[in-house]
């Protein structure tokens, strides 16, 4: 069984926010594959579709972004899910909007789901796909910045990222992720 996690914060006044791209890219394969996250346990909601390439899960934690850890471990020991088999897409403020970067391992960066989820799983090795949002403009709060949504300008590049994401989680699911990554990358 596969699991991808999309990272982002519960509640509509976050709703397709820069630091929800994770949010938006779990609903957009959920939508594409017919599957409605109606599931909940360990303070996520997640949706379970059986694909040719096998099981996935699909997640939300609702935890709020810096305690993620806390719904996708617990996920994974339950469903008894290797870490190599995780995937989890999230926000990067050092990469151009719409860029995507697939890494296999890697730290927090800075980033604080990711230290939760580090914190919880006990390894910073596993798969992530980082979806660029940009950094804020001078005199800007990072906080600030990263819980607005996205320009007017900047959102047909948003959505094809999504989009972009859609398609490198489908071939992470029948492909090598180092394979994925040749090809999403750059």
């Amino acid at each position: 069984m596969k699991i991808i996690v999309g990272l982002g914060n519960p509640g509509k006044p976050y709703e397709h926010t820069r630091h929800n791209i994770g949010f938006d890219v779990i609903d957009a394969l959920a939508e594409k594959w017919g599957a409605p996250l109606t599931n909940s346990k360990f303070n996520g909601m997640y949706a379970t579709v059986h694909r040719p390439e096998g099981k996935v899960l699909l997640v939300k934690p609702l935890t709020y972004m810096n305690l993620s850890g806390e719904c996708v471990g617990p996920l994974m020991n339950y469903f008894d899910i290797d870490v190599e088999d995780l995937i989890v897409i999230y926000d990067d403020l050092d990469l151009e909007t719409g860029k995507l970067r697939l890494r296999q391992k890697g730290s927090a960066g800075g980033h604080n789901g990711i230290k939760s989820l580090i914190q919880h799983l006990g390894t910073q090795e596993f798969n992530r796909i980082r979806v660029g949002v940009n950094r804020p403009p001078a005199g800007m709060k990072v906080a600030d910045y990263v819980l607005s949504k996205f320009s007017k300008e900047d959102q047909a590049v948003v959505g094809e990222a999504i989009e972009k994401c859609v398609n490198a989680v489908e071939a992470s699911l029948s492909n090598p992720f180092l394979d994925v990554m040749n090809r999403f990358n750059g």
